[in-house]
């Protein structure tokens, strides 16, 4: 069943190379449909998901077959509470962006085939449990991102996407070095991530088990992104179509920040505790750089990219603390790894919304600039009062999903790292101003430079994509036990192996 959920949209895509001559309208509502299936498989995994610790053991859906036996790495693929999240999430996403590509007229084929790939690849990286089938989904995701902004970008897309290729082309060959790194320690070899985290082969050894952390983590530190291996998501984002903005911030992103948790926090579980000092300092950087610099854009879409730096950031905190808690305060050790991970889901929902409805304001005025905009709430209240709930959203207002996950993150945080923990609360502050503003600039006062006659609202496509995951942010900010149920066990586990 797993497997069906991963492959399904890549056999739609090999069914739409292999009928050439179907109209462009076709290709659409087959993609969305492909997209509907899997979204309504994904729902159902949920809703008959057993529960259980995670991790090491209560994995579902599971399945163990051999690929390539003489290196110890097999397909093995299954969910926990920390990975199913994150597909429910993925599938939502890449619905939204089929609807909301319902309109596009370039190369309509090729773009749906690209997506329907990116799809397999994500919800492949998120239910891996071998370190190969892992690497090869995070490298594909690579190559798939490079076409969408090089294909059907603005701006400069080929230069911001050759630039997004080398930067997590390199980050990845590092994360390949920690993965054989942690192979050749094993004993039998192996790169199996449940029989890794069972045996946890660098235990003891600081020298070698520093290195391939060091390894590991620049490789997803470079994806997630964190200061100062950022530099490539700014232009990747700004040139890049709405859609693929929100996957790359929505989905992509959470790929590093998942193998944090996933891979170098169970496996190297004593050698995180030595160096999560490093990771708070790290997160906090990350929270205020990203916030500052987010404050000092001009352009919608920029600034938007730079919160995504920020909001990171907030996890790699939690993560960080975390490690530092294990073995003193399991509790805020475990609530730390569950804001974390309730933050990768959030800010999936939020700022892929945010990116959909970037790329709405876009078709409006034709820039990024908000100087050009204002006075668009009245003509376009739909579209206002979506932007509005996503911005709080993401400023962690209570009764949204973000508020949740940061209230998780500090509070977890705080005893084990305070000064730190009280410096990161300065970003949410730094964040509410910048949204507050950026609302003000688009939507209040006099109409602007690039508003010309009456702006149209929200269309059909375009509120059927940008709302329902506004929608499911706003319930798990109300109702959020049935999200914390699933994540939470699966923290513990972590957080229990962290403090062994």
């Amino acid at each position: 069943m797993l497997s069906v959920v991963v492959f399904l949209p890549s056999a739609a895509a090999a069914v739409l190379l292999a009928l050439p001559r179907l109209p462009d309208r076709a290709v659409i509502g087959a993609w969305v449909a492909a997209a509907a299936v899997d979204l309504a498989l994904v729902i159902a995994l949920w809703v008959a998901y057993p529960g259980g610790s995670g991790v090491t053991g209560d994995i579902a859906y599971e399945a163990d077959l051999r690929w390539i036996p003489t290196v110890g790495s097999g397909y093995h693929i299954g969910v926990d509470g920390l990975s199913l999240p994150l597909v429910a999430m993925t599938a939502l996403l890449f619905f939204a962006c089929a609807v909301y590509s319902l309109r596009e007229q370039r190369r309509v084929r090729a773009y749906a085939v690209l997506f329907l790939f990116l799809q397999t690849v994500s919800l492949g990286l998120f239910v891996s449990l071998d370190l190969i089938l892992f690497f090869v989904f995070f490298d594909l995701s690579i190559v798939g991102m490079y076409f969408v902004i090089a294909g059907w970008g603005h701006g400069t897309p080929i230069r911001s996407a050759l630039q997004f290729f080398l930067y997590t082309f390199v980050g990845s060959l590092a994360l390949l070095l920690g993965f054989i790194g942690l192979y050749l320690a094993a004993d039998p070899h192996t790169f199996d991530m449940v029989e890794l985290a069972r045996s946890t082969p660098l235990e003891g050894d600081a020298l070698a088990g520093g290195l391939v952390l060091a390894a590991i983590a620049v490789g997803l530190a470079v994806k997630t992104p964190t200061v100062p291996f950022h530099t490539w998501l700014p232009p990747a984002h700004t040139d890049a179509p709405a859609p693929g903005s929100a996957i790359l911030a929505g989905v992509l992103l959470k790929m590093g920040a998942y193998g944090f948790v996933r891979i170098a926090m169970p496996i190297l579980p004593g050698v995180w505790r030595d160096y999560a000092a490093v990771f708070v300092v790290v997160g906090v950087v990350s929270v205020l750089y990203g916030a500052l610099v987010a404050l000092a854009q001009t352009d919608f879409k920029r600034m938007v990219a730079y919160t995504s730096v920020n909001h990171m950031g907030y996890i790699v905190l939690g993560l960080g603390a975390a490690g530092m808690a294990a073995g003193a305060d399991l509790q805020a050790s475990t609530l730390a790894v569950t804001g974390a991970v309730t933050q990768m889901v959030a800010h999936g929902l939020l700022t892929g919304s945010l990116f959909l409805l970037a790329g709405v304001l876009y078709t409006r005025g034709g820039t990024y600039d908000m100087a050009a905009y204002g006075g668009l709430a009245k003509a376009a209240p739909r579209f206002a009062l979506v932007t509005a709930v996503a911005a709080f959203g993401s400023l962690g207002l209570p009764g949204l999903a973000g508020f949740i996950a940061e209230f998780q993150i500090f509070t977890g945080s705080l005893s084990s790292a305070p000064v730190p923990t009280a410096l990161a609360f300065f970003g949410i502050l730094l964040t509410a101003a910048l949204l507050l503003r950026a609302l003000q600039r688009i939507f209040l006062g006099q109409r602007g430079r690039a508003v010309r006659g009456e702006p149209a609202d929200l269309s059909a496509a375009e509120a059927l994509s940008t709302a329902p995951p506004v929608l499911l942010a706003i319930v798990i900010g109300i109702a959020p036990r049935f999200l914390l149920d699933v994540i939470e066990p699966a923290a513990r586990t972590v957080a229990a192996l962290v403090a062994q």
